[in-house]
Parts: C-alpha cells; sequence; structure tokens
C-alpha cells in the first residue's frame, strides 16, 4: 500500500466533513425559546446554537460573553475501502453581544485528530482546526409569532490540508423559530460556496437544510430530534448527505448548559455516526 491512498482517503473524508458541519455542532435546545433580553432587562436563560445542527434566532446579550463548545466530539465514517475517525477535543464558539439584536462568534478548534485506516494500514494526522466568524443579525421582534435571523459566515483556512481544504469559503444560515404548543420549531436553509473538491479554484454552491423540534421534558431540560441535508453540487459529482439527529440539553443554571447528541447518517455518503458532549457558559 503506497502512502499516497491513505492521504487521500483523509482528504476525502475532510472534504465530506468539514464543509457539512463546520467543525461545530450548533442547534436548537430549552433555552430557544427564550428572547436574548426579556422586558424587565433580564436576559433570561442561556440561548444557544447547539447542540444538533440547528441554528436557533436568538442572540447573546449586548456587551455579554457566551461560549459554547463541544467538550469532546467523535466522527466515523466507514467507506470502502476506508475507515475514517475524526476526534475534536474541545470546539469552543466564542460569542459577544453586539447589541439588542446583534452578535458575533468566532469557532476553532485548537486539536483535532483523523485518523483513516486502509487494511492494514492506518495514518494518523492531528492539527488544529479552520478559524469561522459569524454575524447574528435577528430581523424580527420578540414578540413576533415567527422568529428570523440572518447569519452570514466565513471560513479562514487555518488547518492543513487533510483536516481542511485550505481554502476560503462562507454562506449564509437563515434561521427560522415558531412556537408550536409548548414544543418549538426550527427550520434552518443554508446556502454555501465552496472551493472544488479536485478543481479548489472553481466554486460552487451547496445547500444545507435542516427541521429541528425542540421538547420540554422535564424541568431545565429539553430533547431535540431533527432531520438533516446537504446538497453539494461539486462539479467533480454531486454529493447528497442525509441525517437524523437527537440530542439532550439541561440548564444547570441559568447561565450554564450542558448537553450531549448523536447524528445518524442515512446514506453511505454521510458520516455513519457522530457522538458529541457540549458545554455552555454566558459571562
Amino acid at each position: 500500500m503506497t502512502m499516497h491512498k491513505p492521504c487521500l482517503a483523509v482528504g476525502a473524508a475532510a472534504l465530506i466533513l468539514l464543509p457539512s458541519q463546520l467543525m461545530a455542532q450548533t442547534g436548537g435546545d430549552d433555552a430557544s425559546t427564550q428572547i436574548a433580553t426579556t422586558p424587565s432587562g433580564d436576559p433570561g436563560p442561556i440561548c444557544t446554537d447547539r447542540p444538533t445542527k440547528s441554528n436557533v434566532t436568538c442572540t447573546v446579550p449586548q456587551g455579554a460573553v457566551q461560549v459554547e463548545a463541544d467538550v469532546f466530539s467523535w466522527t466515523r465514517l466507514a467507506a470502502t475501502p476506508a475507515r475514517t475517525d475524526v476526534l475534536v477535543y474541545t470546539n469552543p464558539t466564542v460569542k459577544y453581544g453586539l447589541g439588542d439584536n446583534s452578535d458575533i462568534q468566532l469557532n476553532i478548534a485548537p486539536l483535532v485528530e483523523v485518523r483513516t485506516r486502509v487494511g492494514e494500514q492506518t495514518v494518523n494526522q492531528r492539527g488544529v482546526g479552520d478559524l469561522t466568524i459569524r454575524f447574528k443579525q435577528r430581523l424580527t421582534g420578540p414578540d413576533d409569532a415567527v422568529q428570523v435571523t440572518l447569519l452570514p459566515f466565513v471560513k479562514a483556512p487555518t488547518a492543513e490540508r487533510g483536516i481542511g481544504n485550505e481554502q476560503w469559503e462562507g454562506g449564509l444560515i437563515v434561521p427560522v423559530q415558531l412556537e408550536i404548543g409548548p414544543a418549538m420549531l426550527t427550520l434552518v436553509p443554508q446556502v454555501n460556496l465552496l472551493a472544488g473538491a479536485l478543481a479548489p479554484q472553481r466554486r460552487h454552491l451547496e445547500f444545507q437544510g435542516l427541521a429541528n423540534l425542540a421538547v420540554p421534558i422535564a424541568p431545565r431540560t429539553t430533547l431535540a430530534g431533527e432531520v438533516w441535508t446537504s446538497q453539494n453540487w461539486d462539479p467533480a459529482g454531486t454529493l447528497r448527505q442525509y441525517s437524523a439527529d437527537a440530542a439532550l440539553s439541561y440548564l444547570l443554571h441559568d447561565e450554564l448548559q450542558l448537553d450531549l447528541g448523536g447524528n445518524f447518517g442515512l446514506n453511505r455518503a454521510t458520516p455513519d455516526v457522530q457522538v458529541y458532549l457540549g458545554l455552555s457558559a454566558r459571562f
């Protein structure tokens, strides 16, 4: 077995995993039903863009700092003939509230490990992940029945090839939320502009979409389930991914949240499984 085949497998796995997930698990939780500030000025319980792949419409209160992080996550893609495991050792997103309806966000994983096994040979690669910069702007008022937010982002290529693709990329996420009884329904269309897998200079579109339903099941505890898809129209060949995801979040107190979850691939192009444990805090 020559070395270039495992290395190509690592790169292919990274190109599948990273654009779809941007090295971050984000989504709705029991705090997602809260607005950024209450009428009394109390910011209320922490509201996060995690767990699951979803993003919510709330923003960080003005002047507040919020950290949302995977404590650890593991992803497996068992595409024949290679099996790739991606381990992320913390993956913090740091947010700062710019105003009543906007915040800025920075995300980078300080240590990512990619393990690819082909036959009897295993190749390990470790390094920092890509840096993602996001800006969130609420478009609707706190009392509107339907909440809408714009979330543009850009990804800077701080990861080496095999962990990332060494290309600048970006996109626009548009979270939409509405209450259905005690539950919160979140719909998130997303359009990305990506570099080609085989011809990076050739840019193309990727569409992602999901439907997430978060339901309180106990005091300060919420169960969320979602279905997700990615349609990546790469000139080298369209890549279609689908997953069913579930997560549980618990508010230790208004400023601190714990979560855990899993994403399960529904076709061979999608990672078979991803599990993670997360922590979020507001200061």
